[in-house]
């Protein structure tokens, strides 16, 4: 009983230390607790420019915490983007290493370094650059990110390289490396304060999303509200949208929808023996 109870405890310090920087559309520098486990599902729905179809995409993925300083994240993706039917189009390895941590009472400030990478079956058709499924490439970036109470502010600068075979033969037509960046903010509305882990929490979540490729240097400016529900203290559900503000960017779309799920698992792998 007193595993049990620590347990839940340690869980719910967790989620209630940092329900407020787990961001919908962009990482945190916090990291997933160490020997935890988290399963999740994205869905994305576009209304693609001059089809009048909404398109779908659905990404699972997997996050392990290695260490409380180093988690890793594997994820896939199934779309009707590129054709009529759902076809298997990418894969994604992600890792994240927080070097650097100050902790306060209600507040903490981290730095965390960031890689990825990703392959995907889709061709280079638009300008814009992703690791989500639409290219092949990788990314290399930081992040910060400051809690003060129920507040948390996180930004992201990032070096992002795509790889097709178009851009050899036109090199000066599509942008094949950017600068991408989002600046991020979550506010804890509810429970004003905890009493046990079955509190639902809700947290409300706006993020600016850009990218400026070099080159041809096309960009772009997104606005992106969420809302967010936590059960329990270990299942998520957001609900967010993804809209354009400025930019030349041809893009699969400029308006999107967003729905996913993730339950998170405490303490599953082994600690090492020494």
């Amino acid at each position: 009983m007193k595993y049990i109870g620590g347990l839940l405890g340690c869980l719910m310090v967790s989620f209630s230390i940092q329900a407020q920087e787990l961001y919908v559309f962009s990482d945190p520098a916090s990291n997933l607790p160490a020997r935890s486990v988290s399963a999740k599902l994205t869905a994305r729905f576009a209304d693609l420019p001059n089809s009048g179809q909404i398109r779908q995409r659905y990404m699972p993925e997997l996050m392990v915490g290695l260490h409380k300083n180093w988690m890793a994240r594997l994820s896939t993706s199934f779309s009707n983007f590129y054709q009529s039917g759902q076809k298997w189009e990418s894969a994604k390895l992600y890792a994240k290493w927080r070097f650097f941590s100050e902790d306060g009472i209600h507040r903490h400030f981290r730095l965390a370094a960031f890689a990825d990478g990703a392959f995907s079956r889709n061709e280079l058709v638009y300008d814009e650059m992703n690791l989500d499924g639409d290219n092949s490439g990788f990314q290399l970036g930081l992040i910060g990110t400051q809690l003060m109470h129920k507040l948390a502010i996180s930004g992201t600068a990032s070096y992002m390289r795509v790889y097709d075979e178009k851009l050899k033969t036109m090199p000066d037509m599509h942008d094949k490396d950017a600068i991408a960046y989002s600046l991020s903010a979550g506010y804890l509305l509810f429970p004003k304060s905890y009493a046990d882990y079955e509190q639902v929490n809700l947290n409300l979540y706006v993020e600016l999303l850009g990218m400026k490729g070099f080159g041809p240097g096309m960009y772009y400016m997104d606005i992106a509200p969420a809302i967010q529900l936590i059960f329990n203290s270990s299942t998520k559900f957001n609900l967010g949208a993804r809209w354009e503000t400025t930019g030349n960017m041809s893009r699969v779309a400029r308006n999107n929808y967003f729905l996913s799920m993730e339950s998170t698992f405490l303490n599953v792998l082994k600690k090492r023996k020494k």
